[in-house]
């Protein structure tokens, strides 16, 4: 075979998208998830070895439901899950143990990062692993910019600003919230601008917030038209009615 052919049919699988049960792609790599036809869920069968992550994308959209779980041959060996643009993880294995279930909160792509524990891999240590993926359930699709104007330029359909307090500055201060609307019942996704342009996104289902992009727990009280979304201990949004249905 021709060298540079071979060099440029290699060039190509490296970049295929990972469908079915597969081998994982080398150390320090970013792989593609896709199902096959029909499927809602795929097994990946890999090897990591010292500092060399192996980073998965799954496309999902808000309201589907987004399983992961792992099984290695090293007890050092865990995954994160980060979500669509963002470095700070919603999911960290090592803490919660390598099985995640939970109802997404935006679209795009969450990134699977599967690593060695920072002792582990500075000793070089190496572990097989078998990382099941699925994606289930109906997407909550945006409502069309035909029948809801977005703010020019933008997929949000609105924006506000409201009471938040993060655990960056950890008081009561004034962010900026956009919403996607998927829905007039009160379905929507609302993202909320905090310090250094970190977002966070919340998930509403017919009025209630069911889902964020956190780590921590989400709970919420109403105080008339507002809900006061609680994100473990630090961070508090107030979201009134009219962000998330319109009027």
């Amino acid at each position: 075979m021709n060298k540079n052919f071979a060099a440029i049919v290699a060039a190509l699988l490296l970049v295929e998208p990972v469908t079915g049960t597969v081998v994982a792609a080398q150390p320090g790599s970013t792989e593609r998830v896709q199902f096959s036809q029909g499927a809602t869920s795929t097994v990946i069968k890999g090897k990591i070895k010292g500092d060399g992550d192996i980073d998965y994308l799954v496309r999902a959209s808000a309201g589907q439901t987004l399983t992961v779980t792992m099984k290695t041959t090293n007890a050092q060996n865990y995954f994160n899950i980060n979500p669509p643009g963002s470095d700070v993880s919603m999911f960290v294995a090592n803490t919660s143990g390598n099985n995640f279930k939970g109802v997404l909160p935006t679209d795009g792509d969450y990134r699977v990062r599967v690593y060695l524990m920072r002792p582990a891999a500075r000793r070089n240590e190496s572990s097989n692993y078998t990382l099941t993926i699925s994606v289930t359930g109906k997407p909550l699709a945006p409502v069309s910019s035909s029948v809801d104007a977005v703010i020019p330029g933008t997929n949000y359909h609105a924006s506000a600003t409201i009471n938040c307090t993060n655990s960056i500055e950890k008081k009561i201060g004034k962010c900026e919230a956009f919403v996607i609307r998927r829905g007039f019942d009160g379905t929507a996704t609302v993202e909320v601008r905090l310090t250094d342009g970190f977002k966070r996104r919340i998930l509403f289902v017919k009025g209630k917030p069911v889902s964020s992009d956190s780590p921590e727990k989400l709970s919420t009280v109403r105080k008339g038209d507002i809900n006061i979304v609680s994100l473990g201990t630090l961070e508090r949004f107030e979201i009134p009615d009219t962000l998330v249905v319109g009027g």
